[in-house]
């Protein structure tokens, strides 16, 4: 048996031919949906990117109890646990962050891992007088050392995006006659800067003689109409070209008649808006649906289900069992998500309802027609802590005075009888989530979730289950607290 998991970040799904995007031109995303199963109703789980990994690997949520960080000593891998039945794991990928302080565990877990330089920022080509090391903005630092890294991006072959597709390739056609492996190809694709060749723009013509670039803000829509318009277009160039990609493993699975013995998912981590409820892109925001609810496509040759749509929920926890499920591996007992086999084979739920946020932002639960929204039940988003024994936020580690007061924490259900440190969490600078209340959607009549509803007892459900879905991840007391919810 083997297995393939192409992963974009910041797909969105509204804009993929087999969801209803009729204006991107994504013909092989198309052609995907002709050879698998199509779900619904995917819902990210933590976010953003290395919680969401973390997800991939445990198969349990990360957000209530830390933020950004690498995997834990406690974690379960999955990649890992198949290594250690005798499965090859190969991550080949041109997401930086995995290089980083905050994800300095996750690659590590493979069997073996190939890393492709050059995405956002990444602290690649070293040219002193571009002047990065003066700037101590950690944003404009990493925009600045991007336009050092496009000097070198200077050709279709030299994109990170395209070598990762090739290296990934490459793996399938070596070990296109053994057994045993998974294959992880993650292109960082289409997260921003939307950053393409000439080609790709030119699928998408319009005059514009703005200079807005292709790098959104994460703040509010403050623009005019035509810089939105062009971001929109230069995403979609790259949309399309993620989606030249992807054709070329669906052509080498047809080539070598891979599709008898290899399962394949095709994911995201999470969507990005791009001037919907006057925001742009995630994190300072509600999750909306446009951030929340992803495309998720997969082919199960057990099954032999294609072409087929399927409404029953499902989430990034439920990746990891579904992979070890299939190489007859037992899941661990800390993992939450379930195997989707028998939902890929005749739609059977998975789960009641699905479980979803950020740390220190909105506790989110959807249940298929429902979408409620908990936000903090004070304006200080308070307390919150995070627990951890990797000490490390996105591209630094914590800073002494954040450590200077630390606590032990007790055993969590899911950390083996290790103790954690607790460690005080305030909001960042711009993102006081706080200012947000608390919404309930029914997507039935309001599918743009643009009408909020006031429903008491439709609340009182949905509260029940967000309360039993904290409960049974083992969600730290002060996280009730902090949204005013009951602890017992």
């Amino acid at each position: 048996m083997k297995a393939i998991m192409v992963m974009f970040d910041s797909l969105n799904r509204r804009m993929l031919q087999p969801y209803g995007g009729d204006w991107v031109q994504t013909p092989n995303f198309a052609r995907l949906a002709e050879r698998a199963v199509t779900f619904e109703n995917a819902f990210i789980g933590s976010m953003p990117c290395m919680p969401a990994r973390r997800e991939l690997h445990t198969g349990r949520y990360n957000f209530l109890h830390r933020s950004w960080g690498p995997l834990e000593p406690f974690d379960d891998s999955m990649p890992q646990i198949l290594d250690d039945n005798g499965i090859h794991s190969h991550l080949v990928t041109d997401h930086q962050h995995y290089w980083e302080d905050g994800g300095a565990t996750y690659h590590t877990r493979y069997t073996t891992h190939e890393f492709v330089r050059g995405q956002e920022g990444d602290p690649w080509m070293g040219v002193v007088d571009a002047g990065v090391a003066r700037d101590r903005d950690r944003n404009f630092r990493t925009r600045r050392q991007d336009q050092v890294n496009r000097d070198y991006i200077t050709d279709e072959s030299l994109m990170p995006q395209a070598q990762t597709f090739s290296k990934g390739i490459d793996f399938i056609r070596t070990n296109a006659d053994a057994d045993n492996w998974f294959l992880q190809i993650e292109t960082f694709d289409p997260h921003e800067p939307f950053f393409t060749q000439p080609g790709w723009k030119e699928r998408y013509p319009h005059e514009y003689d703005g200079d807005f670039g292709d790098w959104p803000p994460y703040d509010r829509v403050t623009q005019p109409d035509g810089d939105i318009q062009h971001m929109r277009y230069e995403y979609a160039a790259l949309m399309t070209m993620c989606d030249h990609y992807l054709g070329r493993v669906l052509d080498v699975m047809d080539e070598l008649n891979l599709w008898e013995d290899t399962m394949l998912i095709v994911n995201t981590d999470h969507g990005f808006l791009l001037g919907e409820h006057d925001w742009w892109a995630k994190m300072r925001m509600p999750w909306y649906n446009e951030l929340a609810n992803i495309p998720l496509f997969i082919w199960d040759p057990r099954a032999g289900i294609v072409g087929e749509r399927r409404a029953s929920l499902a989430q990034t926890i439920d990746l990891p069992a579904t992979l070890l499920e299939y190489f007859n591996v037992e899941c661990p007992p800390d993992m939450q998500g379930v195997p989707l086999r028998e939902t890929i084979a005749n739609d059977a739920p998975a789960r009641e309802a699905a479980l979803y946020g950020l740390h220190g932002g909105h506790v989110n639960v959807a249940d298929g027609r429902h979408v409620y929204m908990r936000a903090a039940a004070n304006e200080t988003n308070q307390p919150l802590y995070n627990y951890t024994l990797m000490a490390t936020h996105m591209r630094y580690r914590f800073g002494v005075r954040e450590l200077s007061d630390i606590e032990l924490q007790a055993p969590f259900d899911f950390t083996k009888d290790c103790q954690t440190m607790k460690i005080a969490a305030h909001p960042l600078p711009g993102r006081m989530l706080s200012d947000f209340e608390t919404f309930l959607f029914d997507l039935a009549a309001d599918p743009g979730q643009l009408n909020p509803m006031q429903d008491a007892a439709v609340e009182a459900d949905m509260t029940d289950k967000l309360v039993e879905l904290m409960r049974a991840n083992d969600a730290p007391p002060e996280q009730y607290q902090r949204l005013g919810l009951p602890t017992s």
